[in-house]
């Protein structure tokens, strides 16, 4: 929908992917959407110095999120809103995190 307006797909899905799940990172995306942590990675960083995003690094893991501060972000808001309103219900799903939100530590049991 937007990947003309931004002229990157990536961007449409992580602000649509934020704006439902209030933060993200690059590997999640990865999975989520089946496509190469690289090109997650470039686009969140590509907005982070853009003033759009910020990071938080926890652990090994560097969450995003949406930048409080950045004069746009209310406009953005609603303009991603809207454009999710009308979405398909599958593809609205895609967005909805239903599975964990932060990686399970490494070698601890699934139980």
């Amino acid at each position: 929908m937007f990947d003309y307006l931004f002229n990157n797909k990536h961007t449409e899905i992580i602000l649509f992917f934020i704006l439902k799940n209030e933060y993200c990172y690059a590997k999640q995306l990865s999975d989520i959407f089946n496509t190469s942590v690289y090109g997650f990675q470039k686009t969140l960083s590509k907005l982070e110095k853009g003033g759009l995003l910020v990071s938080i690094l926890e652990g090994n893991v560097r969450y995003y999120q949406l930048n409080p501060r950045s004069p746009f972000i209310n406009e953005i808001k609603n303009m991603f809103e809207k454009a999710y309103n009308f979405l398909p219900k599958e593809l609205q799903n895609n967005y909805l995190l239903n599975t964990r939100k932060r990686p399970r530590r490494q070698g601890k049991p699934i139980a």
